[in-house]
């Protein structure tokens, strides 16, 4: 199990350009069953307080590019669960309706990574990057918007992944609530003025989801 988890370790270091530099392994036992185990980390990042990317220098007319998910990545698995699970009625190793892979495969999609594309654009050129965890596009855009803009993000300039629209559908949500619990196909929001946007998109591989418009500090969902 260490072999497996080191071998998982060392490869995303590899690919992310970061070392491993430290861990401790505690063994309890009586606390899990066999074969079972838990697992924590975190990534530790340095920054010249001048070089910090945090929204400030967005204006009104800049655009807001979306970097594509690869499905729920870290969030929103209870309401998933409870969807696929209770009142769908599937199981792990059931498919997903009009897919050819299983529940399991579609919920265990490993996180994007989006540090080795971001790391080949400059800086100077990203004024605002939102890493779109919970909350959604609409809790995690706010975080790098000045108090006097707005977030205008355009639904239909991206096809949202599939798995989405099957929880939307069976779970009955609305649009908001989907938009604030799940990630709808962007990991990451990236801020660029109009006259980078699209030397910043090929670069990327990334696509026009927005806009930054005078406000309140909100985001608002054009449909």
């Amino acid at each position: 199990m260490f072999q497996q988890l080191l071998r998982g370790f060392s490869h995303a270091c590899r690919s992310a350009g970061c070392a491993l530099v430290g861990g401790e392994t505690a063994q309890m036992p009586g606390m899990y069953r066999k074969g079972e185990y838990d697992l924590a980390g975190c990534i530790i990042g340095v920054v010249d307080r001048s070089n910090i990317i945090d929204g400030r220098k967005s204006r009104p007319g800049d655009i807001i590019l979306g970097l594509e998910s690869n499905g729920l990545h870290t969030n929103g698995y209870s309401l998933a669960r409870e969807i696929l699970f209770r009142k769908m009625r599937l199981k792990v190793t059931s498919r997903l309706p009009g897919s050819k892979i299983t529940v399991g495969q579609e919920l265990l999609r490993v996180h994007k990574n989006y540090q080795p594309r971001l790391a080949k654009m400059a800086m100077d050129v990203i004024k605002g990057l939102a890493h779109i965890t919970g909350g959604g596009l609409i809790d995690n855009l706010p975080r790098i918007l000045p108090v006097n803009c707005d977030a205008v993000i355009e639904t239909k300039n991206w096809r949202v992944p599939r798995i989405f629209r099957i929880l939307q559908e069976n779970g009955k949500l609305d649009a908001k609530e989907m938009y604030q619990v799940f990630n709808m196909g962007v990991g990451m929001a990236a801020v660029v003025s109009e006259p980078d946007a699209k030397r910043a998109m090929r670069m990327l591989k990334a696509k026009r989801i927005g806009y930054i418009a005078r406000g309140s500090g909100k985001v608002r969902l054009e449909f």
